[in-house]
């Protein structure tokens, strides 16, 4: 909950209520020093998160079952791609946010996102689709 918008920048106006009746200028200052300071946090956190999928082969995931476990409804971008490793592979049109991860072993896995947090996402398995074309 802590990661909403809303929730944030919330205590962000709550700081500089509470500095500014507290302590006047000098809490305010503390307060909006404060909100500056989260904010360069945020902004490192994705910089480091995006060079270093960013470094990565396009798409490729070490274990599309694993990435599959370890996926919530809500999620966003940045707490997806840590767990893959790399960016995902853009699936159809951009403005459709959908993006595919594949392992080595052919499995991938599917996600689509709805204004930037994690909707649905499906396993695909490349083994299963050829046992059923064999058929």
């Amino acid at each position: 909950m802590m990661n909403r918008p809303v929730v944030g920048w919330g205590l962000a106006v709550a700081a500089v209520v509470a500095g500014y009746w507290g302590y006047g200028v000098p809490g305010l200052a503390l307060a909006s020093t404060a909100i500056v300071f989260w904010l360069l946090l945020q902004f490192s956190r994705a910089m480091r998160v995006m060079r270093k999928a960013g470094s990565a082969p396009l798409g490729r995931v070490g274990s599309a079952v694993m990435l599959n476990a370890k996926l919530r409804p809500g999620m966003t971008m940045l707490e997806i791609l840590p767990l893959t490793g790399s960016l995902g592979a853009v699936v159809g049109d951009t403005a459709d946010e959908t993006y595919r991860w594949r392992d080595a072993g052919g499995a991938s896995v599917s996600v689509h996102l709805k204004r930037g947090r994690l909707q649905t996402w499906q396993l695909e398995r490349e083994d299963a689709a050829a046992a059923e074309r064999s058929l």
